[in-house]
């Protein structure tokens, strides 16, 4: 028997992307849009780090965060596409009405590129800090209150904020400059907030029926 109403969605999911070095405030950005807007906020980390640990993915997600390194790239995007296709499913994301506030992905220009077929990205959000000292004091506070096994090995961290640093510029380059807001991270979280509304509230306010 089959079940045509479980089809997949076949559109492009509208989509306003969060960049910036672990610690930068991305999640807080994303979460507060989400709750203030018509936004779905989604972690790629949270996605990775709900998988059963003795599930496949999970075990290959976790052999790689415990070094602070990066699952292959077609792995993470067809991990991420179909946990998105599940939020869709559960009424939790509506792709013709919400757009979606990417945090963490993508972190390589190969998953920029095989991220093409499915989303249209709108706008581009980098949040910029150069104090790596102030980037690991954030994201070991974090590792503190939020339990973040990723978060807790200087060693780890440092990898991780290499990584970025040395992905994040291809990736940049491939998306047209027009599309990219930079903002000042090292501000405090309110001062970042503030910093968004006044540029992009116009384009926050408006979803994706509405996108030109």
């Amino acid at each position: 028997m089959e079940c045509d109403f479980l089809e997949p969605y076949r559109g492009k999911f509208s989509s306003i992307i969060i960049f910036g070095p672990p610690g930068a405030g991305k999640g807080t950005l994303g979460r507060f849009f989400a709750d203030a807007g018509t936004q779905y906020h989604l972690s790629s980390g949270d996605i990775f780090r709900s998988l059963p640990t003795y599930s496949p993915a999970g075990k290959l997600y976790f052999s790689y965060a415990s070094k602070g390194e990066l699952l292959p790239d077609d792995v993470t995007v067809q991990i991420w596409n179909y946990y998105v296709h599940g939020l869709i499913a559960t009424n939790s994301y509506y792709p013709e009405s919400q757009d979606l506030l990417l945090d963490g992905i993508p972190r390589t220009l190969a998953q920029a590129k095989l991220l093409e077929p499915y989303i249209t990205v709108r706008h581009i959000i980098l949040l910029e800090i150069s104090n790596m000292q102030e980037l690991l004091r954030r994201m070991q506070n974090r590792a503190l209150h939020e339990g973040r096994i990723d978060d807790v090995d200087p060693a780890v961290l440092k990898t991780r904020l290499e990584i970025y640093h040395n992905e994040i510029q291809p990736i940049l380059d491939y998306y047209p400059p027009h599309l990219i807001s930079r903002v000042d991270a090292s501000q405090k979280p309110l001062e970042i907030l503030r910093d968004v509304l006044v540029r992009l509230s116009h384009l926050l306010s408006r979803g994706p029926n509405v996108a030109k």
